[in-house]
């Protein structure tokens, strides 16, 4: 048997509609984590749907207690062929965000599958039962094929990543023997466009402030006292404003990598950043002058602001508030050390005149760290020749996601390669109403992940 074989094998599998009808089951339960008393159906997940599939593959299955008091359960399936066989670790998670049921458009659920033309629709079908679904479904189709592996293989599903992840990190470190591999390969996130495959190594950290300006006990009357006390909203505003410009430039040189390397900018020469009927339209002219949109969204650091309030925005008064508060965020690279970014800001803030101007790290879990894999690697190298073996097109390498994921855990708590080959785009409503997939998207996704399984007992680095 052949690797065309393989492939030809899952794009049958999805045209009779047998992985779409394991997907329905899968988006069926409601797995929302960030609901307590979902939390049975997160179990019910691993122990009834996603254990079974893998057994009947011949892994052993194990699932896991959260080390985090009311966090999701997390599993782990081992398929050990050979101890001299490379191993490879895939990862994925069940939970989903909230349904949304009375949001969706008329005819639409989020608990059920439904296809209409190109679209797939349900809660979980981009984020991330679809994704995981189809890499489970290319395992089991090279082992039909070829009678095995030819490689070890070892599946980590967790159930609490719309939450934060909370428990996988100290997972993956105490298990690390039993999670031991070579590299990663798992799939999350969108394509750089629906119509291009595409790989990324990383992703962006995301680090969340908290700025105040806190001036007085109370209001005061705009009539009696307007022109003589300080408005902390004008004060707030100005001190933002220093720190980004009218253009989405960020002035603090601290809160930025120094350049972009050489194999970053030529990895993203080609990228086109992909836009749809649903995509909102790129500003010519914001952020970063000198960089391509591509490089702004994968290879530089961005600062938001993602709220601001001073006073009653509902019930607005005649009176100058006594305090501002906004809440900001830096989306950064690898490249960038977070830990120097509140510093950075209290000294710019200090030194522009605005010592009243408090900035903290906002309170929480620690976030996602920044990572990325050179788009030179060998590994990088070997899944874009064999994605390109697949289609016909050369992949996009980007050499990490534009937002973030949990691959801190593998990437630095382990100490893997990590290639991540998406199979939604960015319009799929992920986190809103009407998620869904592309059908065919999906269905090259199976073929893609085909080709990549069974290289890697032919050819792999």
């Amino acid at each position: 048997m052949t690797r065309a074989a393989t492939i030809e094998l899952l794009a049958a599998r999805f045209d009779d509609g047998s992985f779409l009808d394991a997907l329905a089951r899968r988006v069926a339960i409601r797995t929302e984590s960030q609901l307590p008393d979902r939390h049975p159906e997160l179990w019910r997940y691993l122990v009834d749907e996603i254990g079974p599939s893998l057994e009947s593959l011949g892994y052993t299955i194990e699932v896991f207690e959260n080390s985090v008091p009311g966090a999701g359960p997390l599993l782990v399936g081992r398929r050990i062929e050979d101890s001299e066989y490379r191993t490879v670790l895939t990862y994925g998670h069940g939970d989903v965000v909230r349904g949304l049921e009375a949001e969706w458009a008329v005819g639409l659920d989020p608990w059920t599958l439904t296809v209409r033309g190109d679209r797939v629709y349900g809660r979980g079908v981009a984020d991330n039962k679809g994704q995981h679904s189809i890499n489970l479904a290319a395992l089991d189709a090279v082992i039909t094929t070829r009678g095995r592996l030819g490689f070890n293989s070892i599946v980590l599903i967790e159930t609490g990543e719309e939450v934060g992840s909370p428990g996988l990190h100290d997972f993956v470190r105490r298990q690390r023997e039993l999670l031991g591999a070579d590299v990663l390969i798992a799939s999350d996130g969108p394509r750089l466009a629906a119509t291009r495959p595409t790989l990324f190594m990383g992703s962006r950290g995301a680090l969340n402030l908290d700025f105040e300006v806190n001036l007085r006990s109370g209001a005061h009357h705009s009539g009696n006292w307007g022109g003589l006390l300080a408005n902390p909203g004008v004060v707030l505003a100005h001190a933002l404003a220093s720190i980004i410009d009218r253009h989405g430039r960020v002035l603090v040189p601290e809160l930025l990598p120094a350049q972009l390397s050489d194999s970053v900018r030529s990895a993203l020469a080609d990228c086109e950043i992909g836009t749809t009927e649903n995509s909102p339209e790129i500003d010519p002219g914001w952020g970063e002058p000198g960089l391509s949109p591509a490089e702004q969204l994968f290879g530089w650091n961005t600062f938001e602001i993602l709220a601001f309030r001073t006073g009653n925005p509902d019930h607005p008064v005649n009176a100058i508030p006594p305090r501002a508060t906004a809440q900001c965020q830096i989306r950064y690279t690898a490249d960038t050390n977070p830990e120097t970014f509140v510093p950075a800001l209290r000294r710019h803030l200090r030194n522009a005149g605005f010592p009243e101007v408090a900035v903290c790290a906002t309170p929480g879990p620690p976030s996602w760290r920044a990572t990325r894999l050179d788009p030179d690697h060998p590994w990088v190298q070997w899944a874009a020749a064999s994605v390109e073996h697949t289609t016909g097109r050369r992949p996009a390498l980007l050499p990490n996601l534009g937002g973030s994921l949990p691959n801190d855990a593998f990437a630095i708590d382990l100490g893997l390669p990590t290639i991540w080959v998406p199979h939604s785009y960015a319009s799929c409503s992920q986190h809103a109403p009407d998620e869904h997939g592309l059908a065919s998207v999906m269905r090259e996704g199976l073929q893609i992940m085909g080709g990549l399984f069974w290289d890697l007992a032919e050819r792999a680095p």
